[in-house]
C-alpha cells in the first residue's frame, strides 16, 4: 500500500508564494519521476511540473522562472515552490510519482489535492 499526502496548499495574494510538499509512505522500493498537476475549476487536469529521478525538470509554459520543482530522495517527498502567483494559478494542485513497490509492482500513484487559491 502507497499514500501520497500534499500540504502547503492554501489562500495567497497575487503576487505571493506558496511552498507544497507531497510525501509518499509505504511499501515504495524505489520511485522514478515526480510531479505536480492542476486542475482549476471548468477546465482538464494539467501537467505544471515534473522532476527525474536524475534531477531532470520540465515545467509547463504558464510557470516557467515563477515555479520549482524538488525532490528530496530521502524522504520520498516532492516539492513545488511557487513565486509571483496569480489568479489563474487557482486550482486544485496533485502531485504524481511513478513508482516500484516491494512487491515489484510498478504504477502511477497520485495524492488527494491540495487547493491553492490566488485572490486578493
Amino acid at each position: 500500500q502507497v499514500q501520497l499526502v500534499e500540504s502547503g496548499g492554501g489562500l495567497v495574494q497575487p503576487g505571493g508564494s506558496l511552498r507544497l510538499s507531497c510525501a509518499a509512505s509505504g511499501s515504495i522500493a524505489s520511485i522514478y519521476a515526480m510531479g505536480w498537476y492542476r486542475q482549476a475549476p471548468g477546465k482538464q487536469r494539467e501537467l505544471v511540473a515534473v522532476i527525474t529521478s536524475g534531477g531532470t525538470t520540465n515545467y509547463a509554459d504558464s510557470v516557467k522562472g515563477r515555479f520549482t520543482i524538488s525532490r528530496d530522495n530521502a524522504l520520498n517527498t516532492v516539492y513545488l515552490q511557487m513565486n509571483s502567483l496569480n489568479p489563474e494559478d487557482t486550482a486544485d494542485y496533485y502531485c504524481t510519482m511513478n513508482l516500484w513497490t516491494t512487491d515489484l509492482v510498478q504504477n502511477d500513484y497520485w495524492g488527494q489535492g491540495t487547493q491553492v487559491t490566488v485572490s486578493s
